[in-house]
């Protein structure tokens, strides 16, 4: 049964410099987008009980609420479910949290990348570091005990210190949930097309995401990569679903989903979704192509992969399978073993990529 659904809600006042993601400045647009998207989810849904359900963007909180009760009045969900939304700190009220609260929402992401508005204004985000403080007070305000926030190391002009200032804040307001990204530049954003200048080089980017480890463990579980939670009722459900690669829908523009043993993705472009919401490009996974997702993904989780779970779901062994990769870096101190299988040291985590793409046999 599929009991996961994300939501893609494209719209943007402005693009961050840093970016890539599907968004437009085309809010007056809206009226159109949602009439598509409720024809997408009619037509796919098909009314199962929901486990979680995560709108993301873009900037889901650019919606009025009654765009947002119009989305979710489509599926079958209860006050179990984890139900996430986006926000920026630049355009939400007390009274659209407590609003959201009303629809059902029990979780709020927000994206506060950095405590330092010479920073904040260098990557293009349109709040304040005193925004971002009145919007998590009102988060409290408004009943959520259930929040993450979003930082990025890396920045232009970040340097250890003012990282560690970020790092500090995000403790003293102690929200349920971190989330932590190295700046990543990707094609199609801002920096891509305009390097910024004076940005951490990989040596100094692996030191602040060791730094915010010490720093978090205390207080925090470091449970995957990039995420860490005060404990295990708040770890985030929907994106764990992906990690353990359980079946999702995806709905709305570039949206993707997982299906059985098919992977869709919508359209990345506005016209044609708005034209054809239904149109879907799919990918049929092979049993090899699902094994390396389940490592691949797997191993982003700090306890890692368990043997028995993926030998009994594909009817492999595999450990035989990836023997040499597997010795190979439990040679190194980069893995190490578990009870129920292996798992990446941290020395491992900061050379995740190129480690996993070994795992990558097709």
């Amino acid at each position: 049964m599929i009991n996961c659904v994300y939501i893609h809600i494209p719209f943007c006042e402005k693009k961050c410099k840093y970016c890539s993601f599907c968004s437009f400045s085309l809010l007056k647009a809206k009226n159109e987008y949602i009439k598509a998207l409720n024809k997408e989810i009619k037509f796919f849904y098909k009314n199962n009980p929901l486990k979680t359900i995560y709108l993301g963007g873009g900037t889901p909180s650019l919606l009025e609420i009654s765009d947002i009760e119009k989305i979710l009045k489509n599926f079958n969900f209860n006050s179990k479910t984890e139900v996430t939304i986006e926000i920026n700190p630049h355009n939400i009220s007390y009274e659209k949290l407590k609003a959201y609260k009303e629809l059902g929402i029990n979780r709020v992401s927000i994206g506060i990348q950095s405590f330092d508005d010479e920073i904040l204004n260098l990557i293009g985000r349109t709040h304040t570091t005193l925004e971002a403080l009145k919007v998590i007070k009102n988060i409290k305000k408004a009943g959520f005990d259930n929040f993450s926030i979003d930082l990025i190391y890396g920045l232009p002009n970040q340097n250890i210190n003012n990282w560690i200032n970020t790092l500090n804040k995000a403790i003293e307001i102690n929200p349920s949930h971190i989330s932590l990204y190295g700046l990543k530049i990707e094609k199609g954003s801002y920096f891509y097309k305009y390097p910024p200048e004076n940005i951490a080089d990989d040596e100094t980017q692996a030191k602040m995401y060791e730094i915010a480890i010490d720093k978090l463990k205390e207080k925090y579980i470091h449970y995957e990569f990039s995420n860490f939670a005060k404990n295990e009722n708040y770890f985030s459900k929907h994106n764990s679903a992906y990690w353990q690669c359980k079946n999702y829908y995806g709905f709305g523009i570039s949206a993707s989903g997982y299906i059985e043993d098919k992977r869709y993705t919508n359209t990345f472009n506005f016209k044609d979704y708005i034209n054809n919401p239904l149109d879907k490009k799919y990918e049929i996974l092979s049993k090899e192509n699902k094994i390396e997702e389940e490592i691949f993904l797997g191993l982003r989780l700090t306890k890692g992969i368990n043997f028995n779970n993926i030998n009994n779901k594909y009817n492999v062994d595999i450990y035989e399978i990836y023997k040499k990769e597997f010795d190979k870096y439990l040679n190194l101190n980069l893995m190490e073993k578990t009870r129920k299988g292996v798992k990446l040291t941290q020395k491992g985590i900061l050379l995740s990529n190129e480690i996993l793409c070994e795992f990558i046999k097709i």
